[in-house]
């Protein structure tokens, strides 16, 4: 089983090479048969005929412009039929299956033309006339429209599997892609959730610090006792903090190199936005004016996730065919995001375009946007699809 496989990618990878030895054999059959006859010419059309077959998948058009000139000097020479001409329904099969689709109606035209010159040739040119001959030179015909035929069916059934498996394999790569970026959402939110945690623990703990440090100063003349005991309390307040910093730090460190690397911003968009292009997402970019000042780390971080969450959304929710554009733009009052999409957004449930499980996602861009004093509008567009934007303001000192 392994050993099939390995010669089918063989075969699959070195096109040329196989259609060469291919075309090589099929030469050896039609070709010297005419010079043992000492017909030479017949032996050139013959293999002129042949010789485009190598390269028939790599280049169908040219290959195929070649047998056409090939047939078209064929019939001008009024030679009979040559054995050569086998070639002709391989490179219709070749073009309707690897060459662009007007080269494959193209052949498939020509095809059918060249089976109504052939008989009409062979039938000037024999003893056969009257009906007889008309009836006869139809049936030619025919058998040859129905070879064409055939032959181009065949070749256009093969595109379309093999579009089928580029759509399967596209698919599969913008699925990994997409649970990539999941994985890295799940893990941002996981590190705020971490990170307000330890706003919540080092906020109460300094509290607790600096009221009991207050107390101890002022007990500290009149009852050292008491004084005593309060910085007891201090230091236990402090212990206990400082054992839960370990622990949620480890958390943080734990198995994940990407948490020991800077946390991204605007800096990093470009990348953001090369990574939805490679998941097969047609993205347009608008980056206009320039900061008039400089926005907090935060700040930077809620716009590259509003970004990036609206992005996955499209990528998962907008249809396969959908494309989205970006808007970045400085304004005098702040930074303001736009991304919209063509998809189906419009039409489909608010919630799944929003973000998963219900507007989760949506929510969360909604609390990072108003933890800078933000605006969020994500709705259906008016002409299709789906909108969100975000209007980042200074923090003005």
């Amino acid at each position: 089983m392994e050993l099939r496989h390995k010669v089918y990618h063989w075969l699959r990878v070195n096109t040329f090479r196989v259609d060469l030895v291919f075309m090589l054999a099929l030469l050896l059959f039609c070709g010297p048969v005419y010079l043992m006859a000492d017909r030479p010419w017949h032996f050139v059309l013959s293999s002129a005929l042949v010789v485009p077959l190598a390269w028939r998948r790599t280049r169908p058009v040219p290959a195929a412009g070649a047998t056409l000139l090939a047939s078209l000097a064929l019939w001008a020479t009024g030679l009979e039929p040559l054995a050569g001409l086998v070639a002709v329904p391989l490179i219709i099969y070749a073009v309707a299956a690897y060459g662009p689709v007007w080269a494959s109606r193209s052949v498939l035209v020509l095809g059918l033309l060249g089976g109504v010159l052939l008989t009409s040739r062979n039938l000037s040119s024999t003893a056969q006339t009257g009906v007889l001959g008309l009836t006869i030179s139809a049936v030619y015909t025919v058998l040859i429209w129905m070879l064409v035929l055939f032959s181009w069916t065949l070749g256009d059934l093969t595109r379309v599997r093999r579009q089928q498996l580029q759509t399967l394999a596209d698919r599969a790569r913008r699925l990994e892609i997409e649970q990539q970026q999941e994985r890295s959402l799940a893990a941002a939110d996981e590190r705020a959730h971490i990170a307000r945690e330890m706003h919540d623990i080092v906020a109460h703990s300094l509290s607790v610090i600096i009221t009991q440090s207050d107390g101890a100063r002022y007990a500290a003349a009149a009852n050292p006792a008491v004084a005593t005991k309060t910085l007891a309390t201090v230091a236990a307040t402090a212990r206990t903090s400082l054992a839960e910093m370990r622990r949620l730090l480890g958390v943080l460190r734990h198995g994940d190199e990407s948490t020991t690397r800077p946390l991204p911003g605007l800096a990093d968009l470009d990348d953001l936005f090369q990574g939805f292009r490679a998941a097969g997402l047609p993205l347009d970019i608008e980056q206009l004016g320039s900061p008039r000042r400089t926005l907090p780390a935060g700040a930077e971080l809620t716009a590259y996730r509003v970004l990036q969450e609206s992005l996955t959304n499209v990528l998962k929710h907008a249809g396969p065919l959908a494309r989205a554009r970006v808007s970045v733009r400085w304004q005098q009052r702040g930074l303001q995001i736009d991304v919209h999409d063509d998809g189906r957004g419009a039409s489909a449930d608010p919630a799944a375009s929003a973000g998963d499980d219900g507007g989760n996602g949506l929510r969360g861009m909604r609390e990072r946007i108003n933890l800078y004093d933000g605006s969020l509008v994500a709705r259906p567009a008016a002409g299709g699809g789906f909108q969100v934007s975000a209007f980042l303001p200074y923090t003005e000192a």
